[in-house]
């Protein structure tokens, strides 16, 4: 166990002052949601997804528009961490785009989830390794929780259930929606953040 799986005192409110607290949360939320997806059938299992890509979609992009930039800036080698970083979330992107030509029931679903699953669970872990942990140690508590603060923008723009008039699961989760949901949460990140565009 790192450090930075070290339950702090008053936890909760470090997840809020704190990028790294707060983006390893989030870690454990997907792996939560990941859980839930493949303990489902049915409609279950379709809105346990439907959260998963929300949460996904939030986490991705709040980290290449906080994260990523900081990383770069602040990081030893920080510019080849990144692009490796972003390398495997294309991976990521791509088994996720397979996944959405799929009803959650049909039975190709299941492996390519758990191909996504292994994408994501070695995606989250260099992320701790190489990019969370020399965050943490290379600036101040404000600036961990300025980046909280654009971090939770984010969260806040996602929809919390499918757009209205979108009737199949495969359509609720086309990258149309996705895409808008990323724009709609760089815009929020750099709201928070005070930057323009």
């Amino acid at each position: 166990m790192s450090d930075l799986d070290t339950p702090q005192a008053g936890d909760d409110r470090a997840e809020d002052t704190d990028v790294v607290a707060l983006l390893m949360r989030q870690h454990g939320d997907i792996r939560n949601l990941f859980d839930e997806v493949e303990a489902n059938s049915g409609e279950e299992r379709r809105d346990a997804f439907r959260r998963l890509v929300r949460l996904l979609a939030v986490h991705e992009t709040a980290e290449e528009e906080v994260v990523h930039p900081f990383a770069r800036r602040a990081i030893v080698g920080g510019e080849e961490i990144v692009e490796d970083r972003l390398t495997e979330e294309r991976a990521a992107k791509e088994t996720l785009a397979a996944l959405d030509d799929l009803d959650t029931d049909d039975p190709k679903f299941m492996p390519q989830l758990m191909k996504l699953r292994k994408d994501v669970q070695e995606h989250a872990r260099a992320e701790e390794r190489y990019e969370f942990i020399h965050i943490r140690r290379s600036t101040d508590a404000t600036s961990l929780a300025a980046m909280a603060k654009a971090v939770k923008a984010a969260e806040a723009m996602a929809p919390t259930r499918p757009h209205p008039g979108v009737e199949s699961a495969a359509a609720n989760l086309a990258l149309g929606p996705v895409a808008a949901l990323t724009d709609r949460t760089r815009d929020a990140v750099r709201k928070a953040m005070g930057k323009n565009g």
